[in-house]
């Protein structure tokens, strides 16, 4: 068996949200590095031009297209622009997520629940469906949803934000139902307390960061490489026979 092939990403394109910084850049790096042509999309077209600049620099395929997920006339467009300038698509990662609010979950306002839904769960439903008439022509497609422990177990100050990554978990499964007969894979990973500018909150905490260490198996905090890693597996052939999986990367958080 060779190993090479079975990690390898080469003649694939790959398109990933939210991938300017944290986990969506880690994985964008990991993916180039295996051999695909990697979409980075986020907000902010300088952020991405100066993240696809540097993967440049390594001799990698990226090509960079601003897209707020939140809004859905920009998701179409990002799907146009991937498949005018590769002609095909065959690994989607849903990684773009907001969390405006940190506190109890009765003091969650309307406004601020409809912006986590729309972004975290509505956003990846529609970007799906948009990529699903050229993921079925990919020979071996996949979809990864990064949702959260708290998709799993809804986390303390957290509490919409752990409803939406539910959700998120919930609308992988259904999906890898329905799209395993047209050789569409379709998985979440779900990680735990990373150090990205996202869960800054948390690890920044003095008082949170020593609850949560004494809950981890493993003492420390994760890298968004260790997260890419995991989501190199899922793009791959070794993960051929892998669909509606729900991978948790969280140091023994949920044991």
């Amino acid at each position: 068996m060779n190993l090479s092939n079975l990690f390898s990403l080469s003649n694939k394109v790959a398109l990933i949200t939210g991938a300017s910084k944290g986990i969506g850049l880690a994985m964008a790096g990991i993916f180039a590095a295996a051999g695909a042509k990697v979409v980075v999309s986020s907000r902010n077209q300088e952020a991405l031009d100066e993240v696809a600049g540097n993967l440049r620099q390594k001799g990698y395929e990226v090509f960079a297209v601003a897209c707020n997920v939140g809004n859905m006339e920009e998701l179409a467009s990002l799907v146009d622009q991937t498949i005018s300038k590769y002609g095909q698509l065959d690994i989607l990662v849903n990684n773009a997520a907001t969390n405006p609010v940190f506190g109890p979950i009765h003091d969650t306002t309307l406004e601020a629940y409809d912006k986590i839904m729309n972004v975290n769960v509505r956003a990846a439903f529609q970007l799906m469906k948009l990529c699903f008439p050229y993921l079925r022509e990919s020979s071996n497609a996949s979809v990864i949803n990064i949702s959260s422990i708290g998709g799993v177990s809804p986390e303390e100050g957290l509490g919409i934000y752990s409803v939406s990554k539910a959700a998120l978990i919930s609308l992988t499964k259904a999906f890898a139902k329905e799209w395993g007969p047209h050789t569409i894979r379709v998985n979440a990973i779900c990680p735990g307390l990373i150090k990205t500018k996202f869960s800054k909150a948390i690890w920044d905490n003095d008082q949170i960061l020593e609850k949560m260490m004494k809950t981890l198996v493993i003492k420390r905090i994760g890298t968004p490489e260790e997260i890419g890693a995991a989501g190199l597996y899922l793009a791959s052939d070794a993960s051929s026979y892998t669909t509606g999986a729900v991978l948790t990367a969280d140091g023994g958080f949920t044991v």
